[in-house]
């Protein structure tokens, strides 16, 4: 009998140490998306998303889970979304262009906020500079105002007689006068 007793103690010792070495694994990392628009409207870009985390590694549904928010074009709901995000403990905020990353930069100052602009992001106060930005926020910026009035001084000074300028983009056409 103490023969038994040893034996079911000794499996219901390893069960148990099972059960807590799988306990202790680490969870699957969860990255917040938050975007204004509807999940149709940037398909493309979610695609783009995926690829870029697919070339670092992050496959998503295999080691790393995303959790989406659309506010589907109200802008008064980017704060709840946000918010539900940092509620979460999502390891990384992706939030693009402006009224995002502003939404969840108000949400949390500890989970790390990833930002894509074209515009300033110093003057929209979400880093205290380029070369430093502190806080949890980083991104890219593209400096795209920046460079749209360069180009056009510059344009200014080859052509000084032109009185209308067209540019073709993709997705967009803008005639500026000078």
């Amino acid at each position: 009998m103490k023969r038994r007793k040893f034996i079911a103690l000794l499996g219901g010792a390893a069960g148990a140490w099972l059960l807590a070495a799988r306990a202790q694994q680490r969870a699957m990392p969860v990255i917040g998306y938050l975007d204004t628009r509807s999940p149709d409207a940037v398909a493309g870009r979610l695609r783009a998303f995926r690829q870029g985390l697919h070339e670092e590694g992050f496959v998503e549904g295999e080691n790393v889970a995303i959790l989406y928010r659309f506010a589907e074009n109200q802008m008064d709901r980017l704060q709840e979304l946000a918010a539900d995000l940092a509620r979460r403990e999502v390891v990384l905020i992706a939030a693009r262009p402006v009224r995002q990353p502003q939404a969840a930069k108000a949400a949390t100052a500890t989970i790390p906020i990833l930002f894509v602009l074209a515009e300033d992001p110093v003057g929209f106060g979400l880093v205290s500079s380029l070369a430093r930005p502190s806080g949890n926020m980083t991104g890219v910026n593209f400096l795209s105002v920046e460079l749209a009035a360069k180009r056009l001084e510059l344009l200014r000074e080859m052509v000084p007689k032109a009185r209308r300028v067209a540019v073709l983009a993709p997705f967009m056409a803008i005639t500026a006068g000078c």
